[in-house]
């Protein structure tokens, strides 16, 4: 997998510039897995939802990777994403992606990032949803 996580790291940047997510679909496998919080697909279908899916909450969204780690089929980036959110509400957050490959292909990708940045300013200081 040497260089999967940087080539992903440049996929995703180009997908979130011109919010197309095919630079992202050449780099998984048929069966691929992907998941976060709030949904789980497989399959290049499946991927092609999950980062439409992303990119249609965002007016604009750009990542910066903080941190690659790499070793054998496994990859872990850290990053920060800083954008505006489609209601016009700026939104800045935080996360970890972790890759498995195989065979020059992603077979899993996962995320995990801070979810209280999408809360809407009043739900979140009051409590309420």
């Amino acid at each position: 997998m040497a260089g999967m996580a940087q080539t992903f790291a440049e996929a995703l940047q180009r997908t979130e510039e011109g919010r197309d997510p095919d630079p992202l679909l050449q780099l998984f496998a048929p069966d691929a897995e992907l998941s976060n919080y709030a949904r789980r697909e497989s399959g290049i279908e499946g991927a092609r939802r999950f980062w439409f899916s992303y990119l249609e909450q965002f007016s604009d969204i750009r990542s910066r990777f903080i941190r690659i780690i790499e070793d054998g089929g496994q990859a872990a980036l850290v990053w920060t994403s800083v954008g505006t959110l489609k209601g016009g509400q700026p939104i800045s957050y935080s996360g970890v992606s972790v890759i498995e490959a195989e065979d020059g292909k992603v077979r899993r990708f996962e995320t995990y990032y801070d979810s209280a940045a999408f809360l809407r300013p009043e739900a979140a200081s009051t409590g309420g949803s």
